[in-house]
């Protein structure tokens, strides 16, 4: 009997702890308000307003560069289609040098939002 308890103690935890996982995928609304403003200052094209946007947000360039993308183009290829060709440059040189990444380990973000 004590070894069908703690049988099904096992199998009920494992269920909780992988519902919860799938649960973990939804994004925050903050969070997803905040990429979504970060993505509209980036294609309008000011600067100035970017930085601000990022700086309120805690987020470096660099995150955002490698992590973010808007509406299913990376943030530098999002700005570079929207003419926001200095913030496209700033952001590729907050990347910097030449590395290796491991792609699998980079979490990329993905926002959509109706322009």
């Amino acid at each position: 009997m004590r070894k069908f308890k703690s049988t099904v103690y096992a199998i009920v935890s494992t269920s909780l702890f992988v519902g919860a996982s799938f649960n973990s995928f939804a994004m925050d609304e903050h969070i997803e308000s905040a990429l979504i403003e970060v993505c509209k200052s980036a294609q309008k094209g000011n600067l100035l307003q970017f930085k601000n946007t990022t700086k309120s947000f805690r987020l470096s360039d660099k995150n955002v560069a490698m992590k973010v993308m808007c509406n299913g183009d990376d943030i530098i290829d999002f700005a570079s289609k929207h003419g926001s060709v200095r913030i496209a440059e700033k952001l590729e040189q907050s990347i910097g040098g030449v590395s290796i990444t491991d792609m699998a380990a980079v979490s990329i973000i993905n926002v959509t939002f109706a322009e």
